[in-house]
């Protein structure tokens, strides 16, 4: 069971289903990788909203649960031997989420670690370098007059998107069937909109990608998870 004294950050976001899952998170594009896959499971789940503000953030009570103070995080009340589990980093998350319902890590081990190694190249490479991309084209990294840094992430996001483009040859999936791999990787290309950034990527000259990304959008699935929880 869940109390305050092994799992402080409920002091802050106190838990109305203490039983359920519970999900403290924003719909950033690595926020919404844990709430998408929450839904297409089917495992109950409480979403607690936590702003990207350090009030929220640098919280005492958030940093109990996650010393990284980054979103998203949970806890497990129905962890593994029936013990709580508390977990930060997306892609640990969607890894435990899908070992512990049997679904979107493949039929077998070599599906599995196909499907992980297409998970760390989102991990390692397109969240890190999209993230990087939106900070020097939109954010204050914009006003930094040397047109290096800029120019990198633009090159290496142009690179990362025809790998991505190359993969979804004749296959609708980035690791074959649907997996968490495509829910880690979906939201970080939706990202480039946001960012204002699909142009100086040639997005339009990536038909497999556009429509990958189209047919993630279409699942009921996901577009509940991408507005949980709300962002205010």
């Amino acid at each position: 069971m869940l109390d305050t004294a092994t799992f402080p950050i409920m002091t802050k976001w106190p838990p109305h289903s203490p039983e359920q899952i519970q999900l403290y998170s924003f719909p950033t594009p690595n926020g919404v990788k844990v709430s998408i896959m929450l839904e297409e499971t089917g495992l109950p789940y409480e979403a607690h909203r936590v702003t990207l503000s350090d009030a929220d953030v640098k919280s005492p009570e958030f940093l109990s649960l996650n010393p990284n103070n980054k979103i998203p995080a949970i806890i497990d009340p129905d962890g593994p031997d029936g013990q709580p589990l508390a977990l930060f980093e997306s892609g640990a998350i969607l890894l435990y989420l899908a070992e512990k319902t049997g679904k979107f890590l493949g039929q077998n081990m070599a599906d599995k670690y196909r499907i992980t190694q297409w998970l760390m190249f989102q991990m390692g490479g397109v969240g890190p370098m999209f993230g990087q991309l939106g900070y020097f084209h939109k954010f204050a990294g914009s006003a930094i007059e040397d047109p290096r840094p800029r120019e990198r992430y633009i090159n290496e996001a142009k690179r990362l998107l025809n790998v991505v483009e190359t993969q979804l040859h004749g296959q609708d999936w980035i690791a074959g069937e649907y997996s968490i791999a495509d829910i880690a990787l979906a939201p970080w290309l939706r990202g480039l909109d946001f960012y204002g950034a699909k142009e100086l990527v040639g997005w339009d000259d990536h038909r497999n990608t556009i429509a990958y990304l189209n047919r993630f959008l279409d699942r009921p699935a996901v577009q509940k998870g991408l507005v949980t929880p709300p962002r205010g």
